[in-house]
């Protein structure tokens, strides 16, 4: 079983910093493209940053406060999320495109993880 697992939620104050991972586990052959999104209360799932390819891309709310990172050995995405503002709070999602093995097959899908909340305090 392929799945996606995060950590590194909180709540901090505003101006302070949090840093997010993401680690694919199970029998991945490569991964694409891999991305954080969020989603506040009543609001619809927005980008934050995505990587693939050596290139990233952020939403221009967050650009020069975060930083997307990924370590291909341990199939894992981070987010460093420095001088964070209130309205940076949501519960924070990543995404991976991923190609993975199983039952004889190969199958490229896009897999999303649990979510972790971050709250930023004014």
């Amino acid at each position: 079983q392929v799945q996606l697992v995060e950590s590194g939620g909180g709540l901090v104050q505003a101006g302070g910093s949090l840093r997010l991972s993401c680690a694919a586990s199970g029998n991945i052959v490569s991964i694409n493209a891999m991305g954080w999104y969020r989603q506040a209360p009543e609001k619809q799932r927005e980008l934050v940053a995505v990587i693939a390819s050596g290139s990233t891309n952020y939403a221009d709310s967050v650009k020069g406060r975060f930083t997307i990172s990924r370590d291909n050995a341990k199939n894992t995405v981070y987010l460093q999320m420095n001088s964070l503002k209130p309205e940076d709070t949501a519960v924070y999602y990543c995404n991976n495109r991923l190609t993975y093995y199983s039952g004889g097959r190969y199958t490229t899908t896009s897999l999303w993880g649990q979510g972790t909340q971050v709250t930023v305090s004014s």
